[in-house]
């Protein structure tokens, strides 16, 4: 703990900010945090309507070992707060062929399903899970669990594990060859798709795998083969549901960050960081004074943590007599994740055929990811996506009702698309879909829609300025992506911090709450130099 704690700033109240908030607090310094929207959670958050409870966020769990550190870091335990349900089915898979694929929790179920689908790919899962195991442990600690150093850094704690292992104890049991090929498999130059293909003949197995890059709304014929890391943080630990919606996360944050004395405001809206001026004869970088608020306020603090998108921050709230234009000129290089559009349906009449997670797959996936990257425009052929909660619990619609979450991910903006007037369209492409698949009868939900909401990109940057409306932050095409991601300190000015999905080390639940994690470390290390 800080020997003197220090008044810390957290502009923005999603997932990435309270968690920053919760670990500084617990470091023993004074935090406020303050949200735009009228309550927590950022992109994870909730619709309530006619009785029916839409989580419009996140909508799965894993690696719960980081929430569940996340509440031990304030002393206290996760179950006092929230109840993680473990998914027997994380995702039922429906192919345009017939097929029906149950992703089992229980790994050697899942191997028979994979052999179902081909006899040798029962035996290629195994393979696969461990070589996908050997690529976490050798790049997990240099890009999840710490700050993105230069890429000299990143190269010595790959050699530190080649030679040792890493300091909590993964990998050293392992042959130094073994290591060694581990972190040429985190850095080949092979796509995921690439390396699915590699040890998988089936091409549903193929095409099961590759979904995984849109985990961080990236292509699978683009993302680099070390995100073959995704597939198996999932199937270590499987997916897992929170007992009163996704919601509850944010919901039992902000109560844990209260409880440690957090204050939060919601409703206050930022203007502008207020930093000091540039001093151009010493050659130093201005510095954070404090933020200006819509109301005129004017708030004086020692850090700022940005849990706003790494490029509307630097766009908006930094004066322009601090930016960089080369700076600004490199954000806007990076290309934007995936954004999404998404239908949330109350039914009066249930659906027992899905699953909890479910995903429709299209039979030509390579030109979805076309249309996205490449035209830019809404996938023709798409796949989609269905969450069912109350097929796990019932409390989220009427009794003998369905809350239907379907998603199908969306370009991010451009001139090009006007979603207003695209919306209505598209909305009865994906209804006429859905109603073409044989293996569940879907044919009949229009007729059964007692109220309904619809998402667009637009949405995603109105409500959250998420930068061109993405949902992920910045994709990570780029093969250079794990190492050219925007870091969690300001290159501009001192005392400036990102927190959350468009910065290291990434979007989803787990790795926005490790980016709180590995921010509060620098600033504590910086406000205590």
């Amino acid at each position: 703990m800080s020997e003197q704690g220090r008044e810390i700033i957290v502009i923005g109240a999603g997932i990435g900010g309270l968690s920053a908030a919760i670990h500084l607090a617990a470091k023993g310094h004074r935090v406020h945090v303050l949200e735009r929207q009228a309550q927590v959670g950022g992109k994870l958050n909730l619709i309530e309507k006619e009785g029916f409870a839409f989580d419009t966020g996140p909508s799965l769990i894993t690696m719960p070992h980081v929430l569940r550190e996340l509440f031990a870091v304030a002393g206290r335990r996760l179950e006092d707060y929230l109840e993680l349900i473990p998914l027997e089915v994380t995702c039922r898979y429906f192919y345009r062929d017939g097929v029906v694929f149950n992703a089992w929790r229980d790994r050697e179920l899942l191997a028979q399903e994979f052999a179902r689908l081909n006899p040798g790919d029962g035996e290629a899962f195994r393979r696969f899970f461990e070589h996908a195991r050997s690529i976490y442990e050798a790049a997990a600690d240099p890009f999840l669990y710490h700050s993105l150093g230069s890429p000299l850094n990143i190269a010595r704690t790959f050699w530190h594990y080649v030679l040792k292992g890493h300091e909590s104890g993964a990998g050293a049991d392992e042959p130094l060859s073994r290591r060694w090929r581990a972190v040429m498999a985190a850095l080949s130059s092979r796509t995921l798709d690439q390396e699915v293909r590699r040890f998988f003949q089936d091409e549903h197995a193929r095409q099961f795998f590759a979904r995984y890059a849109t985990y961080n709304g990236s292509s699978p014929y683009q993302v680099a083969a070390v995100y073959s890391l995704i597939p198996y943080v999932e199937l270590v630990d499987g997916g897992w549901y929170l007992r009163g919606g996704m919601y509850s996360i944010a919901r039992a944050l902000e109560k844990l960050a209260r409880e440690l004395g957090v204050t939060l405001e919601t409703n206050c809206e930022v203007k502008r960081i207020q930093v000091s001026e540039r001093r151009k004869l010493t050659r130093l970088r201005p510095e954070v004074r404090g933020i200006v608020l819509a109301d005129g306020r004017v708030l004086h603090c020692d850090a700022v943590v940005a849990n706003s998108d790494v490029v509307t921050t630097h766009r908006q709230l930094l004066s322009p007599a601090v930016q960089k234009q080369a700076t600004l000129r490199k954000l806007t290089k990076l290309e934007p994740s995936c954004s999404s559009f998404v239908l949330l349906l109350g039914t009066d009449k249930t659906y027992p055929d899905l699953e909890h997670h479910n995903i429709f797959f299209s039979d030509d996936y390579q030109a979805e990811f076309t249309d996205l990257f490449e035209k830019r425009v809404p996938i023709q052929n798409p796949t989609i996506y269905i969450c069912a909660t109350t097929r796990t619990d019932p409390t989220q619609a009427p009794p003998g009702c369905e809350n239907l979450f379907i998603l199908v991910n969306a370009p991010y903006l451009t001139e090009v698309i006007d979603w207003q007037r695209e919306a209505p369209a598209y909305r009865e492409r994906i209804l006429d879909m859905l109603a073409s698949y044989k293996q569940v009868d879907l044919s009949d939900l229009r007729e059964h829609i007692v109220c309904e909401e619809i998402l667009t990109p637009e949405d995603f940057w109105q409500k959250y300025g998420s930068n061109a409306g993405s949902i992920y932050g910045l994709s990570s095409n780029d093969r250079m992506a794990p190492f050219t991601r925007p870091g969690n300190c300001s290159p501009e000015v001192e005392r400036l911090y990102f927190v959350g999905g468009s910065t290291h080390p990434g979007g989803g639940i787990p790795l926005v709450m490790l980016s709180g994690r590995i921010v509060a470390e620098l600033v504590d290390a910086c406000v205590n130099g």
